[in-house]
């Protein structure tokens, strides 16, 4: 049985920060081709966001989004089926949701931040970069458009 801390241990609006993500999504580029479809949800007594993306090509991933009240820190786990495993980090800045992290591409150090803003209209636009200079310059990896489905 759950206690009642349990419960509510993720009703903050710290905890909420993230929650313009959640729905189902149609993904398209910066130039308006479809991408795939993204189902975004709440789990683990509303303390987790549950992503889950894949493509018409079959390319899928899935993460995991938590807000760590102990470090006060936004926390997502990716992984896809292509092999890649992201751990980023980061926060909210009452427009943008910013994570970051490090990894390799082919044995290479690499930076990795994506962004995440929720747009007027209800869309949420997704900005993926990378660097290989530890930050000093970005590429853009992916650029996304999310719509409601």
């Amino acid at each position: 049985m759950l206690s009642v801390a349990a419960v509510n241990a993720c009703d903050t609006k710290q905890h909420r920060q993230f929650d313009f993500w959640i729905g189902q999504w149609k993904v398209f580029t910066k130039e308006g081709k479809f991408a795939g479809e993204n189902n975004i949800s709440l789990s683990m007594n509303n303390c987790v966001l549950k992503e889950a993306y894949k493509t018409p090509k079959g390319y899928y991933g899935e993460s995991f989004n938590i807000y760590d009240a102990n470090r006060k820190v936004w926390h997502q786990t990716w992984v896809d089926n292509g092999g890649l495993l992201l751990s980023l980090e980061g926060s909210w800045s009452g427009k943008t949701m910013s994570l970051r992290g490090n990894g390799f591409v082919n044995g290479e150090p690499i930076v990795h931040r994506i962004q995440w803003t929720p747009q007027q209209n209800g869309d949420v636009h997704q900005h993926w970069e990378t660097s290989k200079d530890q930050g000093e310059s970005w590429s853009t990896a992916f650029y996304g458009v999310y719509k409601k489905q």
